[in-house]
């Protein structure tokens, strides 16, 4: 049916607005995402927290228990991103398909490095932590954190149960259990198990010794890497049910645990 000399002027009308608009993608970031996934949010992101990390007197990573190579790992992020952030910037010159894959290869490979070394839940597991801390590197706690959740008011009490098992070069694999739990999880006041250890020969006399690494596990079963150059040393441990977001709480230490590295 031909449209009436009205209709058409309104269409044609309509399609001539409609072309003047452009739609832009916007990136909008996941609520309970640590490290932003989308090129424009985690630029400030990575530059912020690199320099937060370098600032300080001793620095923010020396007081957050952040290592010199995984801060070196962090910086490098940060060196390479920053010249292909300027490139993509530029979007009708220099802002390619291989710029563009590039960043998103430097993202994947900074989540791959705390996905591996647990360095946001170590922040929020360390003793020193701040509400600024929390806030730099988007780990939500106590007073951040938003939504409802169980109140703990009190220091957990549920004994843990640790099985370790040497699965050779260097491979730990530890299963942590509840007193009525017949799987390896979390205990429901908790949201993550901390430990303690060493490598040597000597057994320590309490889990915080000086010498003794601390770390956190969101899961009940873990590996942990310890390298080949420790074979047929011994790994000494103590576990504890924590709560990242209430870590005056976490549960007593086990006893020592010993284990022999393949």
């Amino acid at each position: 049916m031909a449209l009436s000399g009205t209709m058409a002027k309104k269409q044609n009308s309509v399609q001539l607005i409609y072309s003047k608009y452009t739609f832009k993608k916007i990136e909008i970031m996941p609520k309970g995402v640590r490290i932003p996934r989308g090129i424009d949010h985690f630029n400030p992101y990575i530059t912020n927290t690199n320099s937060y990390l370098l600032a300080g007197t001793p620095t923010n990573a020396t007081r957050l228990g952040i290592t010199t190579d995984e801060v070196t790992q962090w910086t490098a992020f940060v060196t390479k991103w920053i010249p292909l952030y300027l490139l993509y910037t530029d979007k009708k010159g220099s802002r390619t398909t291989n710029v563009i894959d590039r960043l998103r290869g430097i993202i994947k490979k900074c989540v791959n490095l705390d996905k591996d070394n647990h360095i946001l839940d170590r922040i929020a597991a360390s003793s020193n932590v701040t509400i600024t801390d929390m806030e730099t590197f988007h780990i939500k706690k106590g007073e951040l954190q938003k939504g409802k959740h169980t109140l703990l008011t009190a220091s957990m009490i549920e004994p843990i149960s640790a099985k370790i098992l040497a699965l050779g070069g260097g491979s730990m694999l530890i299963k942590c259990y509840s007193s009525t739990a017949k799987r390896a999880a979390i205990f429901a006041d908790a949201d993550s198990v901390q430990f303690s250890f060493m490598v040597g020969s000597v057994p320590p006399t309490s889990a915080l010794v000086t010498g003794m690494t601390k770390d956190v596990s969101t899961k009940g079963r873990f590996k942990l890497e310890l390298g080949t150059e420790n074979a047929e040393k011994h790994l000494y441990i103590y576990f504890r049910w924590y709560s990242t977001k209430y870590p005056q709480h976490a549960g007593p230490w086990t006893s020592l645990q010993t284990s022999l590295i393949l």
